[in-house]
């Protein structure tokens, strides 16, 4: 990655946070939470979603870049271990300072959106790049060290389709008033079955069953949250509590 992609991809990655961290704000000006709550829920998630984003590169990594810092400076990191460790954090801060509230609503387009940003930096810093394509609208990835001409699928464009188109969807779904309490499980069982999709063509390796490790983790999590989605299906709505603007 050259000096300029360095720099687009840290300028739209800072981009991403601003946007979400201000959806985030509009979306729980109105829930009953104070001013501590709300920036202790939104810095447990930053926190888990940079922790869980590096997951699958610690479980690889050597005891001496982790000891030496190297391993979090680095440029890998994973969206899917980042969405659920924020998820994770945010159920722990909440138990954590009692919070019976439910919130997930008030994080299903900020998420999408940050996620939407995030992935076109990654089509600029020319990472998570999809496997080789006939396709007209295939690129030219360098970062794949590709014999000259060799065109892949841009996997990274293909995610900003789907989360730009997540935005809107979860944007109606407010106005509407329409699946109470389950749109950021809604949004994140839609995601997972897009990228067990994906994974198909995305160089990575297969672990079981003919399965890469992220399609099984695509699997586990897809259970997990529809296990949560009928737990909370039973739970009535309040009222307005959250501000339907983007």
């Amino acid at each position: 990655m050259n000096a300029t992609s360095r720099l687009l991809y840290g300028t739209l990655m800072v981009l991403a946070v601003a946007v979400a961290w201000m959806l985030l704000r509009n979306r729980q000006s109105k829930m009953q939470l104070d001013f501590y709550q709300r920036s202790g829920l939104a810095y447990a998630g930053f926190i888990g979603a940079m922790l869980g984003a590096k997951v699958p590169f610690l479980l690889e990594a050597d005891w001496d870049s982790i000891r030496n810092g190297t391993l979090w400076l680095s440029d890998g990191k994973t969206i899917l271990g980042g969405i659920f460790g924020g998820y994770l954090s945010i159920e722990v801060a909440k138990w954590w300072m009692g919070i019976q509230q439910k919130t997930g609503d008030s994080y299903a387009i900020p998420l999408a959106a940050a996620i939407a940003i995030g992935r076109l930096a990654c089509f600029v810093a020319g990472c998570c790049y999809g496997t080789a394509t006939t396709f007209p609208w295939g690129c030219q990835f360098p970062l794949a060290l590709d014999p000259p001409g060799t065109l892949r699928h841009p996997t990274q464009l293909y995610e900003v389709a789907f989360h730009l188109s997540a935005v809107f969807l979860l944007w109606i779904a407010e106005q509407r008033n329409w699946l109470v309490h389950q749109r950021l499980k809604a949004y994140l069982m839609a995601y997972l079955i897009f990228r067990f999709t994906t994974e198909w063509i995305r160089p990575e390796p297969i672990l079981a069953a003919g399965l890469t490790g992220y399609q099984i983790a695509c699997i586990i999590l897809w259970i997990l949250l529809a296990a949560l989605w009928v737990r909370d299906r039973e739970i009535p709505p309040i009222g307005s509590s959250v501000d339907p603007r983007i």
